[in-house]
Order: C-alpha cells, then structure tokens, then sequence
C-alpha cells in the first residue's frame, strides 16, 4: 500500500481486532492488504435504503463535521490506553489522510490504513504452528510488527528485513508467560463455585494440593481429590462427578484455608 506523497498524512493511534483471515475494526469492518480503508456514513446509507427515489437532505462524504462518520484513531498511546481500548485487541500507528476532523483527543479520517502493529500477549494464540499462520495475516499488510518489552516494544518483523530473532525470542517467552499467568489465575480456590453432576451447586470451603472440600446448599459437606474436579471450558464452570466422599459434621480447619491454591 503506497501512502499519498502529494497530502500531508496524519500519524494516528488505534486498535483492532485479530483473527485468522486479519485486520478488522472493533465494529467488525474488515481491513484489506494493500488497500485503504475508505470511511462510509452509516447514516446515509440507512437514509438511502429507506429513501431510494429522492437524494437525502443531508448527503455528505465522510467524515462530516456534523456527523460521527469517518475512521477513529486517537491523537497518541497515552489516550487510546486511557480509554481502555487498548484492551481490545492489536493497537498500534494508522496512517490518515483524505479529509480529516480533528477533535480534542483524536481524529475521523477518509481513509486510514496501518503503520505499525502491537502485539499484547494475550492476542498471540498458544500452538506456534497457529502463531505462524496468524502471522501471515499480519505480515501481508506490510506493516512493522512490534512485541511489548520491559523497557518498550521489540521489533518482530519488517517489510524490510523479515523476523528479527530478538522478537521471535520475546513472542516465545511471553506467550509462555501469560498463559502460565491464566493457568494460576483458573487454579481451584476457596469460595469458587462447582458443579456436583446430580447433586447442584456447591462452594469450596477448603482446598490444598491433594485435596478439596465441598459444601453443598443442603449444607452436606464432600470431599473430592484434585483430579476428580476439572473446569469445563465450553459450560466455563468447575465440575466433578458425584463421587465425593461424605464428612459428616466437617468443620474445615484454618490449616486447609491457609494452603489454598
């Protein structure tokens, strides 16, 4: 994508979303490779639809200082962070030019198309086989590709000299990072919630590393190994079978609570 030399374009700051086919805009709006994406009024095409024998009162090319058409991006990092988008997916430069109206933190522009990408740890999928495909979506728009580091972003790749081995090193050990982060984070703990199969719902009063103690709304206490409780990822609950062994009158001890995972 050749950017005009002949206007003056704007460096701006935006996110997007990631998948396997590439780019989109967090309203689902699909960015090309080596092509601009040209901003439309959603106004004006309703209007249109509903109107199709007379020109609308008020057709105009987006972005239009009395309507909120036009591609966003924000005026620096420090705001697009603020806001929270960068939450949301890749953030990174965008290149604007056309017709553009500025606001007090940012712009809606004509046309945008990426300068460089971001990638956060949690966007970069697990299977580095998968990591390689989704790469290629990246690559084919022939912007700088950039991973989070302590002291701030490592290249990745450039259309000028392909994967610089730093970044694919950084990719490696933070992917590793975050999903170890995950793992803790979904570990079993008191006060979580499980699902007895036949039985309902109980809360955990006590778990170490061999063993967790359920109470059941009926206020009957059971008692499970760590393996025989797993989290169920497409209900996203904690399970187990109704093979707990019953204690009668259990009281936790603070022992149990204090070495909960």
């Amino acid at each position: 994508m050749n950017i005009p030399d002949y206007i003056s374009s704007i460096v701006a700051y935006r996110v997007w979303q990631w998948d396997a086919v590439g780019l989109k805009s967090l309203n689902n709006k699909v960015w090309i490779p080596d092509h601009c994406l040209a901003a439309a009024c959603g106004r004006y095409r309703v209007w249109e639809a509903a109107n199709s024998e007379a020109a609308p009162l008020d057709g105009h090319e987006p972005p239009h200082h009395d309507c909120s058409c036009g591609v966003y991006a924000a005026k620096n990092f420090a705001h697009l962070r603020k806001i929270g988008y960068t939450d949301y997916g890749v953030h990174g430069e965008v290149y604007l030019w056309g017709r553009v109206v500025e606001h007090h933190f940012g712009y809606r522009a004509q046309y945008a198309y990426p300068k460089s990408l971001v990638l956060p740890p949690d966007t970069v999928p697990f299977r580095m086989s998968t990591v390689e495909s989704r790469l290629r979506t990246l690559t084919a728009y022939g912007a700088d590709i950039f991973i989070p580091g302590k002291t701030g972003n490592i290249p990745l790749w450039s259309k000028e000299s392909g994967y610089n081995p730093a970044g694919l090193d950084r990719l490696v050990e933070q992917r590793k990072k975050w999903y170890e982060l995950r793992e803790q984070e979904r570990r079993l703990k008191v006060g979580d919630r499980v699902a007895v199969l036949g039985k309902g719902i109980g809360m955990v009063e006590s778990a170490d590393n061999n063993e967790v103690g359920v109470r059941m709304w009926n206020r009957v206490y059971l008692l499970f190994s760590r393996k025989q409780i797993r989290w169920n990822r497409q209900n996203w609950r904690w399970e187990a079978d109704a093979t707990g062994t019953f204690a009668r009158n259990h009281v936790p001890s603070a022992g149990c609570h204090a070495r909960s995972a």
